[in-house]
């Protein structure tokens, strides 16, 4: 696995790009090693350049495509028609061709959605307080406001993140979650909550077939050789992007 990784559900979308970069393929040095694509985590601004060269090439895409925001770990969703840096938004959605939207993750679970029916896409980063907002619903809500966008229509990837035999947190973090989502490891006097499997619940809830989700297997803690974790590596790490979008 190198530079990105591909859901395989969105293959069959020819003009779709949708993909979770890697951490290998890059130029920054530990411990950003090696494809680092964030100016926000210390690394050399030159190496980042690099780093996202090479993996929006391997997209055929280009930075001026990309439509991104800092992210707050919220829940608040923005439409974005054009391309640019915003701010204080944790999911995007579009449904302007050529526009990649593109979310930051080291740990917290990326959702990439894509309504085959209307033509609309949607990056979400979910990390455990936008995932207790229920920040995947309300997108699926805003794209159904501002699109008609119907669950049977969607197709969607929960990308590798931290998963339920790594998310180890304490009960503060635990009581938002409802029973099926945590379990208590009596041991170590910890819960463990499973990040995608609330995302996927939300997926569910609004009514999206089960058969059109595709939930990855890999663990950002246990795959720490290919992905980033900002827990595995105690915070001094890189960062991952999670785009998608329609050619033109």
């Amino acid at each position: 696995m190198k530079l990105q990784y591909t859901p395989e559900i969105f293959s069959v979308f020819p003009n779709l790009v949708a993909a979770q970069s890697t951490r290998q393929g890059g130029v920054s040095e530990a411990p950003f090693g090696s494809l680092n694509l964030s100016f926000r985590v210390g690394d050399a601004e030159a190496y980042v350049h690099e780093n996202r060269r090479r993996f929006y090439d391997s997209l055929r895409i280009t930075a001026a495509q990309l439509a991104t925001s800092r992210q707050v770990h919220g829940d608040k969703v923005l439409y974005a028609p054009e391309p640019g840096d915003y701010d204080g938004f944790d999911a995007l959605v579009t449904n302007r061709r050529g526009v990649m939207l593109a979310v930051s993750v080291a740990d917290c679970t990326p959702v990439l959605l894509f309504d085959t029916a209307q033509q609309v896409v949607a990056a979400i980063h979910a990390g455990w307080r936008g995932t207790v907002a229920g920040i995947t619903f309300k997108t699926l809500e805003l794209m159904q406001a501002y699109f008609g966008t119907r669950a049977s229509d969607c197709v969607v990837f929960i990308g590798a993140c931290i998963d339920a035999y790594s998310y180890e947190v304490d009960a503060d973090v635990a009581d938002h979650f409802p029973d099926n989502l945590k379990r208590y490891d009596a041991e170590r006097s910890k819960f463990f909550v499973d990040l995608k499997a609330a995302n996927h619940e939300q997926l569910l809830a609004f009514g999206v077939p089960a058969v059109q989700i595709e939930v990855s297997p890999y663990c950002t803690v246990l795959h720490n050789d290919v992905f980033f974790s900002h827990r595995a590596e105690q915070g001094k790490t890189g960062r991952m992007l999670a785009v998608i979008g329609m050619n033109r």
